[in-house]
């Protein structure tokens, strides 16, 4: 049986994590499995699977913190301490890989043009999917000094991105209506947000094809499918009064490869949600 990961493996690691997780935010190219096999060269004869699953682990942590994690390293909790210990030093202390966040997450947005939009609908995440602790359930480690900033919710109050995946949105919903064969229906999608404001606990206004309600709260984020959003309390009682037209779309990848998930129901019924921030992910 192997050995516990070692303080100079769990600290070269990271440092692969962060350097590929640097190119990833600048949007520069660079091969995983390159840098897999270039850090196996300095760890104890671990298998691709264990560094794979730190890697994981590391994408756990750094959600935690309030960090975008790599794309295709899904969040694994029940990581090693000293990891998360390394990790949050690394990111308190002020890092690259910190202004390059901070940078990446108030960059202005456009929306993406896609040859298909109705082909970016993908399924929920599955629970299973979803690895890491919920919030509350997270004890902290009180020798960590937390990062001041959580870039994630940063990133949720970016208003040029918000508006982007809200037309995104929109784009998609007169397509789906128009593949319905409603486009009196199409053309009646309004963008309440601009029209109501905030007070309306939701974004987007379309229809069903029997010309009933769809009540659309529009969520964006430049990063992967597992990445928690914020939504407000607001947001939670309008989608608990209209239950059953209330949906939550989820943007994820936006600025690369724009896709997106949708549930339908009251939030608080249909995704886990921190009573104290309201960040969750679907059940």
């Amino acid at each position: 049986m192997r050995s516990g990961w070692s303080r100079s493996e769990v600290e070269a690691v990271v440092t692969d994590y962060f350097a590929m997780l640097t190119k990833e935010l600048r949007r520069e190219e660079y091969n995983k499995t390159t840098h897999r096999r270039a850090l196996a060269r300095l760890l104890d004869g671990r298998s691709d699977g264990s560094i794979e699953r730190k890697h994981q682990n590391i994408s756990a942590i750094l959600i935690e913190l309030g960090y975008p994690y790599i794309f295709g390293y899904k969040p694994l909790g029940n990581y090693q301490t000293l990891l998360y210990e390394v990790v949050a030093d690394r990111v308190s202390g002020g890092s690259t890989l910190t202004t390059v966040v901070s940078n990446a997450v108030d960059e202005p947005a456009v929306v993406p043009g896609v040859d298909d939009i109705l082909a970016r609908l993908e399924d929920p995440p599955e629970p299973a999917e979803v690895r890491y602790p919920p919030l509350r359930e997270r004890g902290g480690h009180p020798a960590v000094h937390r990062p001041p900033v959580n870039y994630l919710e940063r990133e949720a109050r970016n208003s040029s991105l918000g508006r982007a995946g809200e037309e995104f949105v929109l784009n998609f919903e007169r397509a789906r209506l128009l593949r319905l064969g409603h486009d009196r229906l199409a053309e009646r999608v309004e963008h309440v947000s601009l029209t109501e404001g905030d007070r309306a606990g939701f974004d987007v206004r379309s229809f069903e094809r029997n010309g009933a309600d769809r009540l659309i709260e529009v969520k964006t984020t430049a990063y992967g499918k597992q990445t928690p959003f914020f939504v407000s309390r607001n947001e939670v009682a309008v989608s608990r009064v209209h239950d059953a037209h209330y949906h939550l779309y989820r943007l994820f990848r936006f600025r690369e490869d724009p896709r997106l998930y949708a549930v339908n129901g009251a939030l608080d019924r249909v995704c886990r949600l921190d009573p104290v921030q309201f960040a969750g992910l679907p059940k």
